[in-house]
């Protein structure tokens, strides 16, 4: 039996999807829809997420509602990750990488058929285990 794709989600779709005046509302939504598995990702993410739809109609209500039915689950520990999780900022400070881009990343480096889910172009120069492209869903 194959296993499915593991699909780590950013704060920029999360935010887009629940934010019906966000210009990639439409984008996000059909992406969510089209996924057949759960998004993946990390505290720091939803934190963020959490604190750009403050001001959006419902928008932290409807996340907690997404969290509840387990659209999104938080899976990352930090506890474990911790020097690769600081390794990674250190090796992109030039870009710079934000705490959660460096938790998602770690995170697709140990799960081997991780997509990450992103508005955030940063991906594109971000490697998994210092070379490996990862493969995105994105607006671009």
């Amino acid at each position: 039996m194959a296993m499915a794709r593991a699909v780590l989600i950013d704060s920029g779709p999360i935010v887009a999807a629940l934010c019906r005046r966000d210009q990639r509302h439409q984008w996000a939504r059909a992406h969510f829809e089209a996924l057949a598995e759960p998004c993946l990702t990390c505290d720091a993410v939803l934190s963020e997420s959490f604190f750009l739809l403050q001001r959006a109609n419902e928008g932290r209500e409807r996340l907690c509602s997404m969290l509840d039915r387990g659209i999104i689950t938080s899976v990352y520990s930090l506890q474990t990750n911790l020097s690769e999780t600081i390794n990674l900022m250190n090796r992109y400070a030039d870009t710079p990488m934000s705490f959660a881009d460096a938790c998602l990343v770690r995170m697709a480096e140990t799960q081997d058929d991780a997509t990450v889910f992103t508005t955030d172009r940063d991906f594109e120069t971000y490697r998994k285990n210092g070379r490996l492209i990862i493969p995105l869903i994105k607006p671009w």
